[in-house]
């Protein structure tokens, strides 16, 4: 089981590539670098935004294209998490999607937030930005 460890606690500390690497390690953050380079480049043209969050009272990056967010990212000790939530109606159209097994079973069994469902994924090996591609391009595919 991994630790469930959020960092990027403090407000005064921002998120640059230094301070990131700190807390993923080399090998994860080669992995968060390979997930930015991904996300920003021209087949998904996302937006990655840090901010700081008090509620959460931590830094969480909001990737949005466009105007709409497409999923949130945050660091934690050995992994980045992924979160992308879905509703009653768009959420069905994960399980046509050719990813991971164990990610759909975990997606059918989450608990609701308000009104939304909830994909977690916890990604700490490059081979995982596969799954997290497949459903960016559903996320973006809705109206």
């Amino acid at each position: 089981m991994m630790t469930e460890n959020l960092l990027l606690r403090d407000s005064e500390i921002n998120p640059t590539n230094e301070v990131l690497e700190n807390a993923l390690g080399k090998d994860i953050f080669l992995v968060y670098e390979d997930l930015i380079e991904i996300i920003t480049n021209v087949e998904f043209e996302l937006k990655p935004e840090w901010n700081f969050y008090k509620d959460g009272k931590a830094w969480l990056c909001k990737v949005t294209y466009k105007k709409k967010t497409v999923f949130w990212l945050s660091i934690w000790e050995q992994h980045i998490k992924t979160g992308f939530y879905f509703t009653e109606k768009t959420r069905l159209g994960i399980f046509n999607l050719q990813i991971n097994e164990k990610i759909m079973q975990d997606f059918e069994e989450t608990k609701t937030v308000g009104k939304l469902f909830p994909l977690v994924l916890n990604i700490d090996k490059k081979r995982q930005l596969e799954d997290l591609k497949e459903i960016i391009k559903y996320k973006k595919s809705l109206k």
